[in-house]
């Protein structure tokens, strides 16, 4: 029987990369640094947050052996690739909507509160990812 993520349409197996995984680690924690600055916009500090959650995300399938061809399937894999529940996975989807509401649209209301959803559904994902065995 396949896994839940070889059932995915919009991803392919890929074996995992250490070295892949390291850095789209890297890039989270330098983006979700960067979003904890509260000098900055809080239209910037989303964006960060955002890109950071999407890195790891990436990282978890990465870690799982797939790489996906949609940038929204990483939030959709979560509760295969970390085992998140619907309080991560939700704010994430709900971000994902406004980045591209913002993106294509030119239209970003977010407030301070879902940054910080956003920021602690981050750091759900950055423990959960700390947990996991390292790659060879």
């Amino acid at each position: 029987m396949s896994s839940p993520l070889e059932r995915l349409k919009d991803v392919t197996a890929e074996p995992a990369d250490a070295k892949e995984f390291e850095r789209l680690t890297t890039a989270a924690i330098t983006r979700l640094r960067d979003a904890r600055n509260t000098q900055l916009a809080l239209e910037s500090r989303f964006d960060l947050a955002y890109h950071g959650a999407h890195a790891y995300c990436l990282a978890a399938l990465r870690y799982r052996g797939f790489r996906s061809r949609n940038r929204y399937i990483v939030f959709q894999a979560l509760p295969h690739t970390l085992g998140v529940g619907p309080e991560v996975w939700r704010v994430l989807a709900k971000c994902h909507e406004l980045r591209n509401r913002s993106e294509y649209e030119g239209e970003l209301n977010i407030d301070e509160r879902l940054l910080t959803d956003l920021l602690s559904a981050c750091d759900v994902l950055s423990r959960k990812l700390a947990a996991l065995a390292p790659l060879p």
